[in-house]
């Protein structure tokens, strides 16, 4: 999900260096629906409990429109709508998420906190951190990746400077159904 990094406990190294952008991302393959497949949790998505999914347009302004959607614990539909800009304007990969009326996150402009650094080669699924590497999204154009692609997101996720035990899978109807450690989940072949 397009977010920002806030995560209560966690710290990363000061020295680390931030994650590595994909070489160039083509913004106009990247918008459109995404499911979220696993993630680091963070505060603003424990209410979801299912169902977790992004959609990306581009709005007047030629930003991101952000739509991000969840089924609750309650089963009620749970959404926010914010803007995402491109900060990096030679990989277009490294963008500024925003989220109004949200504290820390209601400023339109600002420091890179959405960094695209793994992508399907045809734009199947992506892997989304921030700088410090306090968050961590794994998302499909389907609700479903097959064992190769898991592979890929596993192998990802280690060149990006994380760790695929502190990714849990997302449950999404007609995908996993069930949370838990991405190194151990079901998605581990």
């Amino acid at each position: 999900m397009l977010a920002t990094a806030i995560t209560v406990g966690l710290s990363a190294p000061a020295a680390a260096a931030p994650p590595a952008p994909v070489p160039q991302l083509e913004l106009d393959r990247y918008l459109g629906t995404w499911h979220q497949l696993a993630a680091i949790p963070q505060y603003f998505n424990l209410i979801c409990a299912r169902d977790t999914r992004a959609e990306y347009d581009l709005d007047a302004a030629g930003d991101v429109s952000v739509r991000n959607t969840c089924t609750t614990w309650g089963g009620t539909l749970n959404e926010i709508r914010g803007t995402a800009t491109v900060n990096d304007p030679d990989t277009r990969a490294q963008l500024h998420v925003s989220f109004p009326g949200v504290p820390t996150q209601d400023t339109r402009y600002g420091p890179t906190n959405y960094i695209v650094t793994a992508l399907g080669a045809d734009y199947s699924w992506a892997l989304v951190t921030d700088p410090y590497r306090l968050s961590g999204f794994v998302l499909s154009r389907t609700p479903e990746l097959d064992p190769g692609q898991w592979d890929q997101v596993r192998t990802a996720i280690i060149a990006a400077g994380e760790d695929s035990c502190l990714y849990l899978t997302s449950p999404t109807t007609g995908g996993l159904q069930s949370i838990a450690p991405l190194c151990s989940s079901p998605a581990r072949t």
